[in-house]
């Protein structure tokens, strides 16, 4: 990793280790503010996808037999009178149901004309009738406790010290007389969170030191043939009832596991019921629960899939839920944690290691990967487990890395504009910004072709000539070089007084580097021969110039002094024979010299007629300053027809380009 890549890799190793941490340490912690809230909504849309994907079987013998709005409607508004409930108890009851749950309360006395019927309905078959009891959170605190409370208690507690803030009845409202004396009753009260849903069901409660089960879990144990007594309670971890063992948190609260919105569970009219071509069997071998649906009865509940779902239905679901032993489970919080630890490392090392875009595309996988695991989970196996804190930590890992990527990546691309803006062309400078490890800034090796060119007898015009027309004449003759060398994709390095200095194969690797310096020397001699002949015209002086390409290994990067004057170059032998091979431009009569090192990294061009425009000579053995051996310097004349060679160096010129890019 080069000295940019640690520097961007810190800073977000740290950040991405500080969500991480920060959201394993809030796990731990569950604070209300984000178990009740954001996370209770993002359980609510897995319900719903849940349903979409892997819609529950809905037990077909749970039914319930609605005091609805046409109930109402014919026998009197509600509460109904009681000598009209108890013909429906008794048309249910006959009718042969596993389980009968009355969840309806009767407190108040209306008389004996009225209440003597629901009690001997009640009493004729007490084993297969639940019955809601009145426990009341706000009521005063009851002087004594019913008698018809005292069987009604969970006998067997395990661990109760586990037990950690259950919910706890202040009082009692008292049931009618002889109703309530030894049946089966279970509470109703299981509050809402935070934000009005009702998503939990309290499994028993507390009330005078005793436990009391819910009247779901009672009904669910009458429906299977069994009694209360065979609930046990083990503290901190769940309820045991029947053989069947419910997993609850310290509270012995379960997650209701609703399959549906409301209406999702049969409904039968109690006026149907009642009506003399009710059919019993539509009853018989069923799980039968009696309540209030009718929209003024107020009893209602927002749940994560309705908006008004009544409280019967609910009562329904968590009979549903633990008949069949549809329990939302939740693994143990050391693997939540471990979850959280294990992706936020995960994230941290891609981001830290990848660019901005493959990082923001990392963090998208792996937030879908853990967002769709966690939906598989719950939507075939039941599982719940918390999405907020993992999810949270990725995000917020993921925006503060693709943030700082793009911040360090675009403070890169500044310098390296700044630093190869003024070296190379528009399109070379784009692919460094896209690429930056290959914008080498330090010196490296690299094979590369070197280009010099020097204007023939530039002294001697200088010194004759006012230095406003010499400098004019420069200008224009270095934009028109300066605009070739790019066209070519070649790295301008200098100008030295009336020399340029050019190279190809850095900063960007060009395998076809001595091709492209040769094609670009061919259209610099042209460009030169168009401004010879203007200057001729405007009665100007008139410039010729040399050039000497070379090719081979140079030692390529930033060389100066540090903070001070740096400048991207090429130094070393065959940088010094390159130069040198443009001065005997002179002596040897041509205006392109090229050496033995660049025509054999063009022979394969020669030999295929791709370069046929070219005539390039046997060479001449030429001995140079810093060379033993002697080095074989060809002279490079292009054929007559410019204008074709122009057309055919362009089109050349541009498959190279597209070729490269």
């Amino acid at each position: 990793m080069n000295a940019g890549g640690k520097q961007a890799w810190r800073p977000i190793a740290a950040a991405g280790a500080g969500f991480t941490l920060l959201a394993a340490i809030l796990a731990l912690l569950s604070p209300r503010a984000v178990d009740h809230s954001v996370e209770a909504l993002l359980l609510d849309y897995r319900f719903r996808v849940r349903n979409l994907v892997n819609p529950p079987r809905i037990d077909p013998r749970i039914v319930i037999v609605a005091i609805d709005d046409p109930t109402l409607a014919r026998y009197g508004r509600w509460p109904l009178p009681r000598s009209i409930q108890a013909a429906i108890i008794r048309k249910v009851l006959a009718a042969g149901p596993l389980a009968l749950g009355i969840d309806i309360f009767y407190a108040e006395k209306q008389g004996e004309k009225e209440d003597l019927p629901l009690v001997r309905a009640v009493a004729a078959a007490r084993n297969r009738v639940v019955l809601a009891a009145g426990f009341d959170p706000d009521a005063e605190r009851t002087a004594a406790t019913p008698e018809y409370l005292w069987d009604a208690a969970i006998t067997r507690v395990r661990h109760a010290g586990d037990i950690v803030s259950p919910l706890t009845a202040r009082g009692v409202r008292i049931g009618i007389d002889g109703l309530y004396n030894g049946a089966r009753i279970g509470h109703v009260w299981s509050p809402a969170d935070e934000d009005g849903r009702l998503r939990r069901e309290h499994l028993f409660i507390r009330f005078d030191g005793d436990l009391y089960p819910s009247f779901a879990l009672v009904t669910a144990l009458t429906a299977m043939g069994k009694g209360p007594e065979t609930i046990t309670v083990h503290g901190g971890r769940g309820v045991e009832a029947a053989g069947i063992f419910i997993p609850t948190d310290p509270a012995g609260r379960i997650r209701i596991n609703y399959p549906g919105p409301e209406n999702t569970y049969p409904r039968i009219s109690a006026a149907d019921v009642l009506s003399p071509a009710f059919r019993p069997a539509r009853l018989r071998g069923r799980i039968v629960l009696l309540g209030a649906t009718a929209l003024h009865t107020y009893d209602q509940a927002v749940t994560p899939l309705s908006a008004r779902m009544p409280g019967v239905e609910k009562n329904a679901a968590v009979t549903d839920n633990i008949i069949n032993r549809r329990f939302i489970r939740e693994p143990p919080l050391a693997v939540l944690v471990a979850v959280i630890l294990a992706t936020g490392a995960v994230l941290t090392g891609l981001l830290a290691t990848r660019g901005a875009a493959a990082g923001i595309g990392a963090s998208l996988f792996l937030m879908a990967g853990v967002t769709a695991a966690n939906l598989i989970l719950f939507s075939f196996y039941d599982i719940y487990m918390n999405l907020f804190y993992p999810a949270s930590s990725l995000a917020a890992t993921s925006v503060f890395a693709v943030t700082w990527r793009f911040r360090h990546e675009e403070k890169r691309a500044r310098e390296i504009r700044k630093m190869f803006a003024s070296y190379v062309s528009p399109k070379i400078v784009d692919a460094l910004v896209a690429d930056p490890e290959q914008a080498t800034l330090g010196g490296v090796r690299r094979e590369v072709t070197v280009l010099f060119s020097d204007i023939s007898g530039f002294t001697t015009l200088s010194e004759k000539n006012p230095p406003e027309e010499v400098v004019a004449m420069l200008n224009e003759y270095f934009s028109a070089m300066t605009e070739v060398i790019f066209r070519w994709d070649g790295t301008l390095d200098k100008f030295v007084g009336d020399e340029i200095l050019a190279f190809w194969g850095a900063p960007l690797p060009q395998p076809d580097h001595a091709e492209r310096a040769v094609r670009c020397a061919v259209e610099m001699s042209e460009r030169l021969d168009r401004l010879r002949e203007k200057w001729r015209r405007e009665g100007r002086l008139v410039l010729d110039c040399g050039i000497g390409i070379n090719s081979g290994e140079v030692l390529v990067g930033n060389i100066g002094a540090q903070g001070r004057k740096m400048d991207y170059t090429v130094i070393g032998d065959h940088v010094n024979l390159g130069a040198r091979v443009e001065a005997l431009t002179r002596s040897m009569g041509c205006r392109i010299l090229i050496t033995e090192f660049t025509l054999k990294e063009i022979s394969p061009l020669v030999e295929e007629g791709r370069l046929g425009h070219l005539e390039i000579d046997a060479g001449e053995p030429v001995k140079v300053k810093g060379k033993d051996i002697p080095v074989l310097v060809h002279r490079m004349v292009p054929r007559p027809h410019r204008d074709g060679l122009s057309r055919r160096a362009d089109a050349a010129g541009q498959t190279a380009t597209e070729t490269q890019s």
